[in-house]
């Protein structure tokens, strides 16, 4: 589902550069530069068309990156929603790595959503804009305003992208706020009150970065407490203006302004005080009336500090990832002995699946001190009598299925397909389910699973496989699924919980824990198969850190202290007398 704006869209970070792709094989081709910095990338638009016959258009962003290799446009992230609007401030960025010495090409792509479908295919495309990293950053002030072109013969509208330098701060805020006496804008009712957070600039303009939800018909409303982080709120400026705006909600989305104030930081983290009780000033009023005194007050109710924590914080306190991989045996794939197959043997080049594996594989298991990989096959006839698998050992020892590293788990994949029958159907359930067993004997934080499906295609058992992730999702796991060969995985999209939540007999998974990728995205049309495991693999694994916190957080489990750093033991030279 789209994350649709009821001015309540969290100021989250699109960051899919989380793991470096390094450690498949020789990477030289790739010699991983450390980028400069990062930043994050503001987008505001003006005058978009109006796509809508009796409401104005629905406008979402699509950041798409450019592959250095094939220079293939990849999606990098999307916006939120924004609802019955030609002139967004979108709430969500986009946090880039900036490289001084690349040039890093960007596409805006807007469209106006018209259903619930993640396809943008499914709704009215409004324009597009390219430009480069290197072109907003270097715009006066990082900010950059360009012509939104793409219909041929209509005047699209202009897109504004500013750009910050993130700081490493790594706290965030827990604030509540409640106001008293708002201005009265509804005809037959109250207001419809929300606030509107903006950080200052230094050229003095100022940039959205979080909204309240709507509290409906009061003067006197009590908004939800809400978490940011201080990067996002003021960059680690205590002294920063912050400038927070109050309006009514209207549902054409011409919301009425109410009224504004100014903080900071520093004045907000004296926590509930009379410090923090700010007039709602409307300039307009105060100008043309000389009785105004203010259109109400908003008050601090309660500000936390949080130090944010790292995946790589519970790493270092000792915390386990454990890896497991399920390949998919199913007649679907083609006779391993024809090279059309995509289980194909050929002793000069990794398959799609042995591809998949090592890519993944080599990275994960850095993060796994024994290992000892578990490697589960499904959907094939086994010997000696032929019945049907969806849960067997490719070492043919069911009582112990662990393989020795990457290359014990590629050795039994290869003797498998000597000896099992590829056959059917589909099912997901049950290597899922054999990894939740594990997982849910070790909720305590020291141990997290990865399960890595590798398929060819359309899944049989959709509800069973949709209760599992669902079932899964409370557990210390994640699911990575990647589908080789030509199928059409428009089920496989539907597990992915980015847009819409799994969700089984009315319960829905308590959160994302399925990333999906189709390979043939990957796959270097020079034939650098390196560089095509090396792309899977970073995008394959960004969501895991984020995952495995989210499940962290959920329970309260806090990472374990890292041990102190080794030092030599000291050889204390003894005198003889």
């Amino acid at each position: 589902m789209w994350a649709r704006d009821k001015c309540s869209a969290p100021p989250l970070e699109m960051d899919s550069r989380y793991t470096s792709a390094t450690g498949i094989g020789d990477l030289n081709q790739l010699s991983a530069a450390i980028p400069a910095t990062r930043v994050e990338v503001s987008v505001s638009c003006r005058n978009l068309l109006d796509r809508d016959t009796f409401s104005k258009s629905d406008p979402i962003c699509v950041l798409y990156t450019q592959a250095v290799g094939n220079k293939e446009w990849r999606e990098f992230g999307r916006t939120e929603v924004i609802d019955n609007t030609l002139n967004p401030d979108f709430v969500r960025k986009f946090i880039l790595d900036y490289f001084f010495e690349e040039r890093e090409n960007l596409r805006f792509d807007l469209y106006d959503v018209d259903s619930k479908s993640p396809n943008l295919s499914k709704h009215d495309f409004l324009g597009q804009v390219f430009c480069t990293l290197g072109e907003i950053v270097g715009s006066q002030g990082s900010r950059l305003e360009k012509p939104i072109v793409g219909i041929p013969g209509r005047k699209c509208g202009t897109i504004i992208l500013t750009a910050e330098e993130l700081n490493c701060c790594r706290d965030a805020v827990l604030m509540q706020f409640c106001a008293n006496k708002l201005d009265k804008k509804d005809f037959f009712g109250k207001s419809d009150p929300f606030l509107v957070f903006y950080r200052s600039n230094e050229d003095g303009s100022f940039t959205i970065c979080h909204k309240t939800e709507v509290v409906k018909n009061t003067l006197n409303p009590v908004w939800q407490a809400f978490k940011i982080s201080v990067r996002a709120l003021c960059n680690g400026d205590y002294d920063r203006t912050i400038k927070v705006e109050v309006y009514d909600w209207d549902r054409d989305g011409s919301h009425d302004f109410i009224g504004e104030f100014t903080t900071s930081y520093r004045e907000l983290s004296r926590g509930q005080s009379q410090f923090n009780v700010y007039e709602v000033v409307n300039p307009k009023k105060k100008g043309k009336k000389k009785k105004y005194t203010n259109s109400g007050t908003v008050t601090l109710l309660s500000f936390l500090v949080e130090t944010e924590v790292s995946f790589l914080d519970y790493i270092k306190g000792g915390t386990q990832i454990n890896f497991t991989v399920a390949i998919d045996f199913t007649a679907s794939n083609g006779n391993p002995a024809q090279p059309t197959s995509l289980h194909y043997m050929n002793p000069y080049q990794l398959n799609a699946y042995g591809m998949a594996l090592k890519a993944v594989g080599e990275i994960v298991q850095d993060y796994d001190s024994d290992k000892m990989f578990p490697a589960l096959g499904f959907g094939a006839k086994l010997p000696p009598d032929g019945r049907i698998s969806h849960e067997f050992a490719l070492n043919g020892n069911p009582q112990n299925p662990y393989c020795d590293g990457i290359e014990g788990v590629m050795e039994a994949y290869y003797r498998s397909l000597k000896s099992v029958q590829l056959y059917g159907p589909t099912n997901f359930a049950p290597v899922i389910n054999h990894v939740a067993r594990y997982a849910s004997s070790v909720k305590d934080g020291s141990q997290y699973f990865v399960l890595l499906i590798v398929t060819d295609g359309v899944i049989s058992d959709m509800a069973q496989t949709k209760e599992s992730i669902v079932n899964a999702s409370k557990l210390p796991m994640s699911i990575i699924i990647v589908g080789v060969g030509p199928a059409e995985f428009d089920a496989m999209v539907e597990l992915d919980g980015d847009d819409v939540r799994v969700s089984s007999r009315g319960k829905y998974a308590e959160r994302d824990i399925v990333q999906f990728v189709p390979f043939r995205d990957y796959i270097d049309r020079s034939g650098n198969h390196i560089l095509s495991m090396a792309r899977l693999a970073k995008d394959v694994l960004a969501e895991i850190p984020e995952q495995f916190l989210s499940y962290m957080r959920a329970r309260g489990i806090k990472p374990s202290p890292a041990p102190p750093p080794y030092t030599p033991p000291t050889h204390v030279l003894q005198t003889q007398i």
